[in-house]
């Protein structure tokens, strides 16, 4: 199924996801959010604003869906939020579920912060930083979407995952070359999802079971030790 409409995307979250009526109401709240403020800072391309329910809450919220894994209860990372997506969707669609929304640009985290306390969400911490200068901490949950190549994003997170992580990545239409493109080096449980909001684009899911790519240097380091 494709969700193409904005209909379709409320009738989905309702009937699919089993989206009640106090979620409805916190989704429906961040999309006026989003709106207002995307007057005044670019979070989202115009051209989808009219679409924003597809484009932007259920593209987000298909993550709590399209998994063969289980999502474990624990804590959700999202990487590169954003304008809110697909951790503050996330974070409102499962309130009692903590959620660690990281993104490097002040201006963005301001946003995340100010649209998480209008939406009264005390599960929500907002965090802004790099990647590569956040503390390891293990999560049950990755997401991030565009945020950066496969190869890439892994290398910079595998230290916030375990083998029972479940990461989530939205990744468009190259999904599937961005997994074959994979370093051999990573072992992996990772299989690409269709979206429901874009038949020609995929979701990377699935767990790191480990492994990690070696430079030639840390190889010598390791022959003389």
């Amino acid at each position: 199924m494709t969700v193409i409409t904005e209909a379709d995307a409320k009738l989905w979250l309702c009937d699919t996801l089993g989206a009640d009526d106090s979620v409805m109401r916190r989704l429906t709240r961040l999309v006026e959010l989003l709106l207002e403020e995307n007057e005044r800072q670019n979070l989202v391309a115009k051209g989808t604003l009219p679409h924003v329910w597809v484009r932007h809450i259920i593209d987000s919220a298909q993550l709590l869906h399209v998994s063969r894994e289980t999502l474990a209860d624990g804590a959700w990372l999202d990487l590169g939020t954003g304008a809110g997506f697909p951790g503050l969707v996330i974070a409102a669609t499962q309130p009692e579920r903590a959620v660690t929304l990281v993104d490097s640009r002040r201006l963005r985290t301001e946003w995340l912060q100010r649209a998480t306390d209008a939406l009264g969400l005390a599960n929500v911490s907002v965090v802004l930083s790099r990647v590569e200068d956040l503390p390891s901490n293990s999560h049950a949950v990755i997401s991030a979407r565009a945020f950066a190549p496969l190869d890439k994003l892994v290398t910079l997170s595998a230290r916030f995952s375990t083998p029972d992580t479940v990461w989530l990545l939205p990744k468009g239409a190259g999904a599937q070359h961005e997994l074959d493109m994979l370093s051999e080096s990573w072992r992996h449980l990772f299989h690409v999802e269709q979206s429901l909001t874009d038949p020609a684009a995929g979701i990377i899911v699935g767990r790191l079971l480990g492994g990690a790519p070696q430079t030639r240097s840390s190889s010598r380091k390791g022959k003389r030790s």
